[in-house]
């Protein structure tokens, strides 16, 4: 049997446990709802289509927006990801069309944009990043920038590294040149504030299973007012609005959300962030910053040199999210299983949807990492209690 506690540190994929209040309104909605918002006008229905409004309100103030109808509703990031990118790349199919990302990115955007690059008038730059650190320079991306960028997109935080990049100096860049700049905000967004606004974001995508303690199946992008129009659709369907016109409606959000919502998972997310708003974004970022020192304190004190940690070694520039290799275990799988069976520490091992930055730090070739992933209901003890387990194994392996 599995060692006891269950300490889960996976929050990069999913965050575990949700607040109570989740579980609440998901129940709440299936036993007394159940009906599809917009699709009707008796109580059961317009009470569904309020608590969409209310999520999309709630939403729009956590990360300072400026129109909740712009807060469109996804299957999950890499929906929204998808809308972002091949919305504005093929809004103008007629003419070259070039995209500026970095090497550190999930699949979410790398594969849309090289399934897009596949056409001869669409290119992409991938600028690299410090190999220790990860960081993007943001001079890099002024320089990449030609006559036909149309379009950057990069991850806020690494789901690899941990490195937060300096979001807010490209923003200012991309808003100097008049280029819509798109923000992959899966491992930053309920972790660290974010004010788009403040940052020059024009369109943030972000899933609701993972920092917005959400339900699986569930995301959102947020398109500022006017980048809209620099966006085709790339899909269409019904809208329960204007259906006399055989065509998508022209108004946000209907513009780009067709087909009845995953209602369950929605009325779920709105309390994850209400959540989040009621405890404050920046108590929590300061709560992840503890837990940060605490895991650093312990490794950096250790005397394990077969323990390789990946990514910036001070909280600077830093979110929850560790990259390990143990010398001795060549299969990041052997040691997730012995952090679990002895420890009874739940991670992640592999290449982790994101090829690119295991080049970066080396390990694509050798199976990638085990990633720990911290959330908001984990302990600086629980912390402590994974580093020390960790110096414990390298320990051992050494000795060996």
């Amino acid at each position: 049997m599995p060692a006891e506690p269950r300490l889960y540190f996976d929050n990069a994929a999913t965050s575990f446990p949700k607040p109570p209040s989740v579980l609440t309104a998901i129940n709440h909605y299936a036993t007394e709802l159940g009906a599809s918002p917009g699709r009707g006008s008796y109580h059961e229905s317009v009470e569904s289509a309020r608590l969409l409004t209310q999520c999309r309100s709630r939403i729009n103030q956590l990360i300072g927006g400026s129109n909740p109808d712009h807060v469109i509703f996804t299957l999950n990031c890499s929906d929204g990801l998808n809308l972002a990118v091949r919305g504005i790349v093929w809004a103008d199919a007629t003419r070259p069309r070039h995209v500026i990302t970095t090497d550190l990115e999930h699949n979410s955007i790398l594969r849309p944009l090289n399934a897009l690059c596949r056409h001869d008038h669409i290119t992409q730059t991938r600028l690299p990043v410090d190999p220790v650190t990860g960081l993007v320079d943001p001079q890099a991306v002024a320089d990449a920038i030609t006559p036909d960028t149309c379009l950057i997109a990069m991850l806020h935080g690494s789901n690899v590294t941990g490195t937060l990049q300096p979001i807010a100096e490209v923003g200012k860049i991309a808003r100097a040149h008049d280029i819509p700049f798109c923000v992959d905000a899966a491992q930053s967004l309920g972790h660290v504030p974010i004010d788009v606004d403040a940052m020059n974001i024009d369109l943030l995508a972000a899933p609701g299973h993972k920092g917005l303690l959400g339900p699986l199946g569930t995301g959102f992008l947020y398109i500022r007012p006017g980048i809209e129009k620099l966006m085709t659709t790339i899909r269409e369907g019904g809208t329960g609005s204007v259906s006399e016109l055989d065509t998508q409606p022209d108004f946000m959000p209907d513009r780009f959300e067709p087909g009845s919502h995953n209602t369950f998972g929605l009325v779920g997310l709105s309390e994850g962030v209400a959540y989040l708003l009621a405890r404050g974004v920046e108590e929590l970022a300061e709560h992840q910053m503890q837990l940060i020192d605490a895991f650093l304190e312990v490794i950096d004190g250790a005397d394990a040199p077969g323990l390789h940690l990946y990514g910036p070694p001070t909280r600077a520039h830093r979110c929850g999210v560790f990259s390990v290799r143990i010398d001795g275990y060549d299969n990041p799988l052997d040691l997730s299983a012995a952090l679990e069976n002895e420890f009874g520490i739940l991670t992640r091992p592999g290449l982790h949807c994101a090829p690119g930055a295991h080049q970066t730090i080396g390990t694509a070739d050798l199976g990638g990492t085990t990633r720990l992933s911290f959330g908001p209901f984990l302990t600086v003890d629980h912390v402590r209690y994974a580093a020390e387990s960790l110096v414990t194994l390298a320990t051992r392996s050494v000795a060996v």
